[in-house]
């Protein structure tokens, strides 16, 4: 594949564009990715509409669950949002936390940013902002958040220790996460997993859903649990751009399976992380 900073581009440019695009677009592909689907359903998202707080205009269709319909959310806490798009998530989280608690939406798109505070302006709220910067380096102090949520984004980050390494740092002892995210079980075909495209398109940075548990648990994390999981198919026209008909037999008849799963975990009161159990 890329360098660390080619993929972080490659996302970043892709994400520039799914910012201009509409719901249905993003709705038809795999994660707003252009390799559109002709095929007129959802590879990915779930549905937001019944939940409180929710802003169509902010809602560009690009998750993987719903992960804060499971993050135990009270009112008067602090939460962020990684990856948080044009705010669709971070106004769901307001809904619960009140007018007395505080959501930071972070996000490294300037187009994402833009889009997001302005559905913040409209909506008259004063205490949900938005931050650019990168969720592997977060631009928030230690010990700042009551819950992190964030939807289908870990998977575009290369390194994603990095990232449950700077979760772990943010939360309060006694914080904890509801993170939705693409994982695997299987290995993807070489042609999926090499391709700038499908990165940007979720799949081909997902990682083993046993590794990504470990590195959960190799943070520091306790109490772990997958709230929910559900398989994720890939049309075949999408596949067709990667695969001979052929390869995209032996992989729909194969042991690999692409799973949306939303994880929850619980930063110990007592600490246990890396930094401080040496």
């Amino acid at each position: 594949m890329s360098t660390e900073n080619e993929i972080k581009d490659s996302v970043r440019q892709k994400y520039s564009d799914i910012a201009l695009q509409d719901k249905k677009t993003n709705e038809s592909s795999c994660c707003g990715s252009t390799c559109c689907s002709t095929e007129i359903y959802n590879i990915m998202s779930d549905d937001y509409s019944e939940l409180g707080g929710y802003t169509p205009d902010a809602d560009l269709g690009l998750g993987c669950g719903l992960p804060t319909q499971f993050a135990k959310i009270s009112m008067g806490d602090t939460v962020i949002d990684l990856g948080s798009g044009a705010g669709n998530d971070c106004f769901v989280a307001r809904k619960e936390v009140g007018e007395n608690g505080k959501i930071i939406g972070i996000d490294f798109t300037p187009a994402m940013i833009e889009k997001a505070r302005n559905n913040a302006e409209k909506l008259g709220y004063n205490n949900v902002e938005f931050r650019k910067g990168d969720i592997d380096k977060m631009p928030v102090g230690k010990e700042m958040a009551d819950v992190i949520v964030s939807n289908c984004v870990l998977n575009l980050v290369p390194d994603k220790d990095k990232v449950f390494k700077e979760i772990f740092r943010v939360l309060k002892p006694g914080g904890h996460f509801s993170i939705s995210d693409v994982v695997l079980m299987g290995e993807l075909p070489e042609a999926l997993k090499k391709d700038a495209e499908m990165y940007a398109g979720c799949v081909a940075g997902a990682i083993q859903k046993n590794d990504y548990l470990a590195l959960i648990e190799g943070n520091g994390f306790a109490s772990i649990s997958v709230q929910k999981e559900k398989a994720i198919i890939i049309p075949d026209d999408i596949l067709k751009n990667y695969l001979s008909p052929a390869e995209i037999t032996d992989f729909k008849t194969g042991a690999t399976g692409i799973f949306s799963i939303t994880v929850y975990a619980e930063k110990p009161t007592s600490c246990c992380g890396p930094d401080c159990c040496n």
